[in-house]
């Protein structure tokens, strides 16, 4: 979830900025929330001082959180025209979605936001049109990397402006916010040409079906399979929604001219198993994605069988490994063979290991260095590198952290609230207003309503009600799990004396407590209890 403020002015007069504003997506611990938005409170305190959000490039960890976001700030937008594209196409998927007015720019550009003058500068990344932005005020230059490797054979795009990052460390940077995401990593990171020569004889090789899953933002990596597909005389169908939409995009942006006509589902079972290839979405276990599909062989035109083969051309972002799993296991069992990165050069990473963080150090030479995009061991291990490369100056940052980079020494000189808003259907809150919490005890242990009814004359009326979700249907000795909490429920209020049951309140919580502790006995666990008082 991606989204670095620059401020600049005295605290009673400040002028903001904001670049990216990204989505995460939400696991298991999360139960039933779509997507994970960061809390923008501070933005919105702030509106009337944030002049502009500007988009380094259109993965989601970057943009995805636009949509639902920028109708609470209402500022203007910059973004190049691939970003613009994809947001526009979200946009119409998307009922309801706000028309975000976006200014449009490239890399090369300078552009001013307020008091900040910003250059778009080409790198190298996973998708197209990525930039980073070279941020200056009159107090120096602050070069915000955004995602970024050294690649000198990318797969679309022109390489890292080496030329432009070094002329710019000759007039003298003030700091290098840099991503951190292979801080870890020894080395360079493959080339994506590499890659692509790697599927080509891979797919060249294969007596089956080929089915490649890969980001669906990934188009270098679409084109290249597409290219070795119709280099060893095979046909290449697209699937999957969103790869669909990426696919259509950069179409439009002439990224994928001079590649023959991708095929439709309706003709594809009348091409030979030899002679076809499938890009697909699923690359992170996603349930509903196409390649889950053809793992469970539910799709109506298009399937798997033995002696095919699936490529995962990604990487597992962490907490989704089970579900990449389960979908592999599926696959093997079904006699399909199953290659991923490791085995063999099917995949490489749009971020820079620590021989090309080097080389950015040598050509910035910043006075500060502050290392941003990553989890906190690579943090760490970034603010190594960079003492290692001479910078003076290394701030540690996190969430929330605000440093002062100019005037004075760089330090922490306060912190400002975040956090985590959570999606789930059409509405957006906090964990608190979602109720979070209360989902995850409902998926630990279940939930119990129980209905007391009293007569004119305080007395049950009947056995109370229970109604349960969740909960187990016998308990250890096979007695009926309901049995137990309607005896439970009754035995609370009837130990009640009579004139005490006019307090609702009092036989509702004995009632509760009751069951409660009833479920506790029985299973060794506490679900959430329910009561319900009448009188009749």
């Amino acid at each position: 979830m991606n989204l670095a403020l620059y401020g600049y002015g005295p605290e009673d007069d400040r002028e903001w900025i904001a670049i990216d504003c990204g989505v995460s997506f939400a696991g298991p611990e999360f139960p039933g929330v779509d997507l994970v938005f960061p809390d923008i409170r501070f933005l919105i305190q702030e509106r009337h001082s944030l002049k502009a959000i500007i988009i380094t490039h259109a993965h989601e960890d970057h943009y995805g959180a636009l949509l639902d976001l920028w109708p609470k700030l209402k500022v203007p937008v910059y973004a190049t025209a691939f970003t613009a594209g994809l947001l526009q196409a979200k946009r119409e998927g998307e009922p309801g979605a706000p028309k975000i007015p976006v200014t449009l720019y490239k890399a090369g550009d300078t552009f001013q936001v307020g008091p900040f003058s910003i250059e778009a500068i080409n790198v190298t990344h996973s998708i197209p049109e990525p930039v980073a932005l070279a941020i200056r005020t009159k107090f120096g230059t602050v070069v915000h990397t955004g995602d970024w490797k050294i690649d000198p054979t990318p797969a679309l795009g022109a390489p890292t402006d080496e030329a432009r990052l070094r002329a710019i460390g000759n007039e003298g940077v003030l700091a290098l916010v840099c991503d951190s995401t292979n801080a870890l990593s020894e080395g360079e990171s493959p080339s994506e040409q590499a890659v692509s020569a790697s599927l080509r004889e891979i797919i060249g090789k294969s007596k089956g079906r080929v089915a490649i899953t890969t980001f669906s933002s990934n188009i270098g990596r679409i084109r290249s399979v597409a290219q070795a597909a119709h280099d060893v005389g095979r046909q290449v169908l697209l699937m999957g929604r969103s790869m669909k939409r990426v696919a259509d995009v950069a179409a439009e942006l002439e990224y994928l001219d001079g590649l023959p006509p991708f095929v439709d589902e309706q003709d594809f079972g009348y091409i030979p198993r030899d002679k076809a290839v499938i890009i697909l979405t699923g690359s992170q276990g996603e349930p509903r994605a196409a390649l889950a599909r053809l793992a469970r062989d539910e799709h109506p035109a298009v399937a798997l069988s033995k002696g095919d083969m699936v490529i995962f051309s990604s990487r597992s972002i962490p907490g989704n490994e089970k579900g990449i799993i389960d979908i592999k296991n599926a696959l093997i069992d079904r006699g399909v063979e199953v290659v991923e990165d490791g085995r063999q050069l099917v995949h490489v990473s749009g971020h820079p290991r620590r021989g090309e963080l080097r080389q950015m150090y040598d050509w910035i030479r910043p006075k500060i260095a502050v290392p941003a995009h990553g989890e906190a061991a690579h943090l760490v291990a970034h603010a190594g590198l960079a003492r290692e490369q001479g910078v003076k100056e290394v701030v540690s940052l996190r969430n929330g952290k605000m440093v002062r980079l100019a005037p004075g020494p760089a330090e922490i000189i306060d912190e400002v609230p975040v956090g985590r808003l959570y999606k789930d259907g059409t509405l957006i809150g906090t964990a608190e207003e979602m109720a979070i919490s209360e989902r995850r005890k409902l998926a630990f242990a279940g939930h119990i309503a129980v209905h007391v009814e009293l007569t004119e004359k305080l007395e049950l009326r009947h056995d109370p009600d229970v109604v349960t979700l969740g909960v187990p249907r016998e308990d250890f000795d096979g007695e009926d799990f309901g049995e137990l909490l309607v005896e439970a429920a009754a035995g609370a209020v009837e130990s009640i004396p009579r004139n005490r049951r006019k307090d609702f309140e009092t036989v509702r919580e004995a009632a509760r407590r009751a069951v409660r502790a009833a479920a506790a006995d029985a299973w060794g666990k506490k679900p959430i209890v329910t009561v319900f008082v009448s009188r009749g």
